[in-house]
């Protein structure tokens, strides 16, 4: 009797196994299905957008577009004052912001880690990093553009510069944390100094990583309109002079795309193209140091 009552057990709990592996596998079917659902929704979007930026982008792409200023509306025209804006802002923005970064980054994670002046950097460094780029923007305008009454590239430079340093300042801290302490400690028992440690040692081994961040930041600082227009606003001419306002793509195409005008319409969309190719590029390169370094 208790041999029958035994096996009947054994049945029972196996039916309670196998009904809660059934449910587990409903369960899992349904949350793959849902993650992939997810996935296609997000993908249909994305390559519906790469495929109209490359469709109407590849359409405004001429010669003219790349060697003639912006034009009048319904003339011939091109963006090269703006292209030569914008490269001329991000790479003097990423210039002075990258090396305050880096620094900044080194200290975090090196010399005074766990301090109070660490705390309050990281702090408002992270204020920073959530800010919205208008909100930027607006304090480099009350900062910079009415105290100088004019608009001019430096206040443009100024406003990408304070986008750049906290999105280097947290990516050197992390590579920088991410460097076994063997090495430190084995360059410190060769008597190395602790500037040799970390220009040698730590920099080296998180280099890869450290210009990621860079890169990424650079990326992100090429599509920003809000703080340009509050900053170096506009202009349809050629300038080389920082203290004037200063035509860039993502203002230019602002202003373009938001016109009835059929030529401004389609110089916007080759602009949205370049800057398109641009970050696409340093995405890819992003990557490609990434997977080097691993």
């Amino acid at each position: 009797m208790s041999t029958v009552n035994s096996l009947s057990n054994k049945e029972a709990l196996t039916l309670v196994r196998q009904s809660r592996y059934a449910n587990r596998k409903r369960v899992n079917i349904v949350a793959l299905l849902l993650s992939l659902s997810a996935m296609a929704f997000g993908l249909f979007w994305l390559f519906w957008i790469l495929y109209e930026t490359v469709r109407l982008g590849m359409a405004g792409m001429t010669w003219a577009t790349l060697t003639l200023m912006t034009p009048a509306p319904n003339d011939l025209g091109g963006l090269a004052n703006a292209i030569y804006g914008s490269f001329l802002i991000v790479m003097l923005a990423t210039f002075v912001g990258t090396p305050i970064g880096i620094m900044a980054g080194i200290y975090l994670a090196e010399f005074e880690p766990k301090g109070w002046l660490a705390s309050v950097t990281r702090f408002v460094n992270d204020i920073l990093l959530s800010a919205p780029s208008i909100v930027i923007g607006l304090f480099v305008y009350a900062v910079m553009v009415t105290r100088f009454k004019s608009f001019s590239g430096y206040a443009g430079i100024m406003a990408l510069t304070l986008i750049v340093i906290p999105v280097v300042i947290r990516t050197t801290e992390n590579m920088l944390q991410l460097v076994p302490p063997g090495l430190r400690e084995a360059a410190y028992a060769l008597g190395a100094p602790k500037w040799k440690v970390i220009l040698s040692i730590t920099m080296r081994s998180a280099r890869a990583g450290v210009v990621t961040g860079i890169l990424l930041a650079v990326a992100r600082i090429a599509g920003e309109t809000a703080p340009l227009l509050f900053t170096a606003l506009s202009n349809q001419f050629w300038t080389s002079n920082l203290s004037e306002p200063m035509a860039t793509l993502p203002v230019t195409i602002f202003k373009f795309a938001m016109s009835p005008y059929e030529n401004w319409q389609q110089l916007a969309w080759a602009g949205v193209f370049l800057i398109t190719l641009a970050v696409l590029g340093l995405n890819i390169l992003a990557r490609i140091l990434t997977r080097q370094k691993n």
